[in-house]
């Protein structure tokens, strides 16, 4: 119990790191629209969280820019769209679903529907053992006792 409530001490502290006090603006507005803005932002070098809970050194240069755009008067999607603009649709880590991103957005149900298609034909094909009902004969009794007695001692 106690190592978990230390792991997630841990994890939180790490996250809380991410954005530097020197970044934070001074208006607390600018600054939640900042976060709200950094949340939605994928960090380019790790690429599987937002750059405001991210320590490196691209994230802090694009958490940067955020604040700066807000402060030179941008409104949260002109913010969004400048950093698309310089570092493509994949900084987005919701990504619009559009004809650039199909593959991302529908290719996995499109491997999954395959896989069970294919699944399905497999099973379908596959042969079914016949099931052998024939009684047994009195040498096979004989032989099935004899062994049935091993197992018993």
């Amino acid at each position: 119990m106690r190592a978990a409530l230390l792991g997630l001490l841990l994890v939180l502290s790490m996250h809380a790191l991410a954005v530097e006090p020197s970044e934070r603006l001074s208006d607390p507005a600018l600054e939640a629209r900042a976060r709200s803005i950094s949340a939605t932002l994928r960090c380019l070098v790790c690429q599987n969280e937002s750059i405001d809970d991210s320590n490196a050194d691209l994230a802090h240069d694009i958490r940067l820019l955020v604040r700066q755009r807000l402060l030179a008067g941008d409104t949260d999607m002109q913010v969004r769209q400048a950093i698309v603009d310089r570092y493509g649709q994949f900084v987005l880590l919701n990504p619009p679903v559009e004809r650039a991103t199909y593959l991302l957005w529908f290719g996995p149900v499109a491997m999954l529907s395959v896989g069970l298609v294919g699944v399905a034909i497999w099973l379908r094909r596959r042969p079914i053992a016949p099931i052998d009902t024939a009684p047994l004969n009195e040498d096979e009794r004989r032989r099935l006792d004899t062994l049935m007695r091993e197992v018993d001692c």
